[in-house]
Formats: structure tokens, sequence, C-alpha cells
């Protein structure tokens, strides 16, 4: 069934938290101006209250509700998508509507209240002044609406990439994981055929790896919202490595040889799942597979306390690879495995590649612990 979502409707009244400052924006410009009007120069006049609320209101009353138009006229400004140019000369052109109809309504109240020879002293007095200070209220109000709609979008589209982050980072890890079971399953099953008949006992302990290595990518799969789980322990990570090279080595026999160099107390640490047996994939393929000579995997971990990061590199003493090459290969481990890092950690944890033709592989990153 496919559901419609209604468009966002325009706010005509500001949120609860924009009418929350801007009452409390009001309140020091009203004390001021209740003191200057009933003091009016003479300091040793008492004031009084009911009169300095009655002028407080009557002259600043109309200004206090004609600004609250402000938050929708904000708005609309904000879905025009006008440049810096055509927003400045809209409010410019604004703030005089605003001046002169605040000065009206004053005129016409003054009117009502004191009759004409009051409203033309009151305009013949105020009409300037009060023109530049109802301009200064516009800038104000309009400027304060303005930065809060600035952080709102800043804060949605914040959160947007962030999502978006997410999302994609998850989607490269669902696409590792479609590329490493026909891989494990193509790959490994003709390697147990044969040992079945050959050895069966080595063969029931392969098929517990191969299980064990199938169960790891399946568990991945049952996290939040069944996308899996972003991290797994460093511990977890390394005995799925350690089951995928035990299946490697019924197929490679004495040509691999895999050294460990692992920090015990980084197992504890959390890293992003399918991250190392990527890059230990590659070294089989492009070490290991084309040739017949025996070949050194080094493994390496270790836990940098000074910097507060975990460092973990695979190299490999194969043929190596000119970067060109590299660069316009079509492997996806390197690659996903790269970009899931940088994503969710930053620039300075993606992979990092040393190779040359003839000098081996070695891929490396570190993580925050």
């Amino acid at each position: 069934m496919m559901h419609i979502v209604p468009a966002a409707q325009p706010q005509r009244m500001p949120p609860q938290e924009v009418m929350k400052a801007y009452l409390i924006g009001w309140v020091p410009l009203g004390l001021v101006y209740a003191i200057a009007n009933e003091i009016d120069g003479d300091f040793s006049r008492d004031i009084d209250l009911l009169s300095a609320l009655g002028g407080v209101g009557r002259n600043l009353g109309p200004a206090f509700l004609l600004l609250m138009a402000l938050w929708p006229y904000t708005g609309w400004l904000e879905r025009r998508g006008f440049g810096a140019t055509r927003v400045l000369l809209n409010h410019i052109g604004m703030a005089l509507v605003f001046a002169v109809t605040w000065h009206l309504l004053l005129y016409a109240m003054f009117w009502l209240l004191f009759g004409e020879a009051a409203a033309e002293r009151a305009r013949r007095n105020w009409f300037i002044w009060q023109t530049m200070f109802g301009m200064m209220m516009f800038w104000a109000v309009a400027g304060g609406f303005t930065a809060f709609r600035a952080v709102q979008r800043a804060r949605a589209e914040a959160a947007a990439s962030a999502q978006a982050t997410a999302l994609l980072a998850r989607t490269e890890l669902a696409a590792l994981r479609n590329k490493l079971n026909p891989h494990f399953l193509f790959n490994t099953l003709h390697s147990l055929t044969a040992l079945v008949r050959r050895n069966p006992k080595q063969a029931e302990e392969a098929l517990l790896m191969f299980s064990d290595m199938l169960r790891y990518v399946l568990d991945t799969e049952k996290g939040r919202e069944g996308s899996g789980p972003d991290r797994v322990s460093l511990q977890q990570e390394l005995d799925f490595t350690r089951d995928y090279l035990g299946l490697e080595a019924l197929r490679l026999g004495p040509r691999l040889s895999v050294r460990w160099q692992v920090d015990e107390a980084a197992l504890a640490h959390s890293v992003p799942a399918l991250s190392i047996q990527p890059l230990v994939e590659n070294s089989i393929k492009h070490a290991f597979n084309p040739r017949s000579a025996p070949g050194v995997l080094t493994i390496r971990v270790q836990l940098d306390r000074a910097a507060q990061r975990l460092q973990v590199s695979v190299s490999d003493n194969g043929p190596g690879s000119a970067p060109d090459v590299l660069e316009t290969g079509s492997g996806l481990g390197l690659k996903t495995v790269s970009r899931r890092l940088a994503l969710e950690f930053g620039a300075a944890s993606g992979l990092r590649i040393d190779t040359r033709p003839g000098a081996g592989f070695s891929a490396a990153f570190s993580l925050p612990t």
C-alpha cells in the first residue's frame, strides 16, 4: 500500500521556544521605555506603574504585534530561495513599510484617545526618530528569526547527512556480505568435497569452521532494522579471519604461512564487522592464488595507548602491485572497507595501502579506542 505524506504547512506563529525568546527580548526594551516615558527627563519624578504600563502597551504594543508577522515572512523568504541581494532588498522595503505602518497606527490611536491636536504634535515630534527606531526593531527581529531558521536548517541538514552516511555504510556492508557468501560457498565446498574422501575427521573440522564463518556473516545481518551490527569485538573478527584462513589452508597447503602479531589488550575493543577478513582475502587472491611459491601473510594488531588508537595491518610478501593498477581495479573488498572506515571514523581512519611491484602488499587502518 502506498502512503502519501502531506506536505508540511508553513508556520504562521513562531514555535514555543522562539516565542519565549521574542517575549524576553521585549522585556528590557519595555522597562527602559516605561522609565523614560514616565520621568521625561526629570529624574526626581515618581513613576506611576499603571501609567508606565499603559504607555508601553500604547506605544510598543502595535510594534510587538506587527513584528510577529516577520516569522511567516522570513519563512516565505527561505522557501523562495532568494539570493543575498534580493533578501536584503526585501528587508529594506519591508522595514520601511513596518515603520510607516507603526507610525500610522500610533497616529490613529492618539487621534482617538487624545484628539487631533495631540496626534499632530506627536507626529511632528516623533516621525523621524520613530521611523529610525522602527527600522532598527525590524532588523533586530528579522535577524533573530532568520538566525533561528538557519540553525534549524543546519540541524536538519546535519541529521539528514548523518542518516545518509549511516545508510551508505550499511548499504556497503550489505554489498560486502553479498560478495562474501557466494565466495565461501563456491571456493570452499570444492576443497571440502575432496577432503571428505581423503580425511573424514579433518573434513568434519573444516565443516565446523565453515559453519562458524557462515554463522558470523548471518549474525551481522540480525542487528538493528535488519541491517546487522556495524561493530563487533576484535576477538570475533579475528576468530572469523582464522576460520577463513583455516579453510584456505586446505587448498593452499604449505604455500600459506601466517604470522599473527596481536596485542592481547586490544581484543576487547570493537571494530567494524567484516573489516579485517577482506584485507586477508585480498592477499590470498593476489599473493598466493596466482603463484606456486610459498609466501608469508602477516596480521598485526597493536594498541597505541599514547595516541589511543587501534592499529591494524595485513601484509604479504607477494608480487605486489603498481599504484595505477590498484586505482583502476574492480575489486570490491578493499574499496568497501576503505569507504566504510572513512564514513564512520573520518579520513584519518581510512585504509592506507603500501605496495609496489616485487615488494608485497600492505593494507592498514587505525581506529580511535
